[in-house]
């Protein structure tokens, strides 16, 4: 038979599992890399297990207060890190389901613009603070109370860091409308038109002042800067096609909110292409090819 510590750490563990996913999604929105996230989480857990739950009145509060402040002292302490980045940088790809787990509402938009990759590099430009207040009141509607209780700052600063990540995110990030068909099309065509070597069909879906983002960190093949204009992504691409890669696979999946294309060499993830479309053109492709940022990726 069980004993009471035996079910107390049971039921420890339910409420855990329970609000595990949302303390992930706070955790990568914060850091931007999936390792860091989990050890935010396998920490969180760890204060959990060992506090005096029946102090905590409502768990999904005091797990997401954990969370947010083990990310925030995690973020200050990567800096340093990103700062000696070799080449851009780019958050690490992060598997997403939304399409199969919630309905096309506006809180699955919600969360997948709050997951995009051209919101992860303008919050990249936030203080911590500001970013764990973006975080929990635009991805997950916090209200600012409670926010301010989590951050241990009162409601009128709260409300100020709000109105500062919020105007700087819209001026960083680009103005458009989502459709998320198109974008899947696009991205399908994206890939037969490069895959096949076809320039002019390449050239056709992408905007004049269209930008690519690679991200290698020194440890694979990739642009050192960002390439900008369509003529000079588009015969970017048009020559690491024409090189290939042994044992090529291509596979769709939905990262970061929407379509990306994981590419496999013999059955490993070589690298990820994701497009930001704006009226029915490309306006950004990234390219993750950092190595340590694609293992997640291995089972997907």
């Amino acid at each position: 038979m069980a004993n009471d510590t035996d079910t107390d750490t049971d039921t420890a563990t339910d409420v855990f599992e329970e609000h595990r996913s949302v303390l992930m999604g706070v955790a990568y929105r914060m850091l931007g890399r999936v390792a860091d996230a989990e050890d935010v989480v396998q920490e969180a857990w760890m204060r959990w297990s060992g506090a005096d739950r029946s102090e905590v009145r409502e768990p999904r509060g005091y797990l997401v207060r954990v969370a947010t402040r083990l990310a925030i002292d995690r973020l200050r302490q990567v800096r340093s890190r990103k700062e000696a980045y070799v080449g851009p940088w780019l958050p690490e790809p992060y598997a997403t389901d939304f399409g199969d787990t919630i309905p096309d509402t506006a809180e699955r938009a919600v969360l997948a613009d709050s997951v995009s990759l051209a919101v992860l590099v303008v919050l990249e430009s936030l203080s911590p603070l500001e970013r764990a207040v973006f975080v929990l009141r635009e991805a997950f509607g916090f209200p600012y109370a409670e926010i301010a209780a989590i951050l241990e700052r009162g409601e009128p600063a709260v409300r100020q860091l709000a109105g500062r990540a919020r105007r700087h995110v819209d001026e960083g990030r680009p103005r458009y409308e989502v459709d998320p068909v198109e974008r899947r099309e696009l991205t399908e065509r994206f890939l037969a038109a490069a895959a096949e070597g076809d320039l002019e069909g390449l050239m056709s879906l992408l905007a004049p002042d269209v930008r690519l983002i690679g991200d290698s960190g020194g440890l694979s093949k990739a642009p050192s800067r960002v390439i900008e204009s369509a003529d000079k992504v588009g015969r970017f691409l048009n020559g690491v096609a024409r090189k290939g890669v042994t044992d090529v696979s291509f596979r769709f999946l939905e990262l970061n909110g929407g379509p990306a294309i994981l590419i496999l060499s013999a059955g490993r993830p070589d690298s990820v292409f994701q497009l930001d479309v704006v009226d029915g053109r490309i306006q950004r492709v990234y390219v993750m090819r950092n190595p340590e940022k694609l293992l997640s990726l291995a089972g997907e």
